[in-house]
């Protein structure tokens, strides 16, 4: 019966313990947080070049112009141009430009050249490209992932032949790394 009691104690308190623990170890979690603040900023791995909105829009254009002009097609160009998206996770003063656009009323025969014209060139002109393939859709168009480190930007460009659903046409997204704004609250408003 003295064993039973025991037994009985010693339960109670390595559940005590236990949960003493448990206690210990959410409190921990809720509060590490705040002795070091509340910020959640993630840390970039370069530093963000500073560079003012309109000089980054201008230079977003600029490379988009350089892109279309590699692949060599002639057709209508979309019109809206880069806009900006902020870094936030990583600064309150931080923005990237992106600028998704297309080329279209081509054919498929133009498609074909303007992607293979794009592969020569974006070599010789400071891009790398980082995925030559086919996109994971049900079309499995003709796509190309590549970057630039010394402009600063990425691009995803897409070779979408004529179908039942839409036209042939070679879509565009470039976008940047993050720039260091004058100020966060020069991005106030900016999209």
């Amino acid at each position: 019966m003295a064993d039973t009691r025991a037994t009985g104690r010693r339960i109670r308190r390595t559940t005590k313990t236990i949960r003493a623990t448990a206690l210990a170890v959410a409190l921990t979690g809720l509060l590490s947080p705040l002795s070091v603040g509340c910020s959640t900023v993630k840390e970039l791995d370069y530093t963000p070049v500073r560079m003012d909105l309109e000089p980054a829009r201008t230079k977003a254009k600029q490379v988009s112009s350089s892109l279309v002009e590699m692949t060599g097609v002639k057709g209508k160009v979309s019109e809206p141009g880069p806009s900006v998206t902020r870094c936030r996770e990583y600064g309150d003063d931080l923005f990237s430009m992106s600028h998704p656009w297309s080329v279209y009323e081509i054919t498929d025969e133009q498609v074909e050249a303007g992607l293979t014209n794009l592969r020569k060139a974006l070599n010789g002109n400071g891009w790398k490209i980082t995925k030559d393939g086919k996109a994971n859709s049900q079309a499995q168009d003709p796509e190309i992932y590549a970057e630039n480190d010394a402009e600063q930007f990425a691009l995803h460009v897409t070779g979408n032949k004529k179908s039942a659903t839409g036209n042939a046409m070679i879509l565009f997204k470039v976008v940047s790394k993050c720039f260091k704004a004058e100020s966060a609250k020069s991005l106030d408003g900016e999209y």
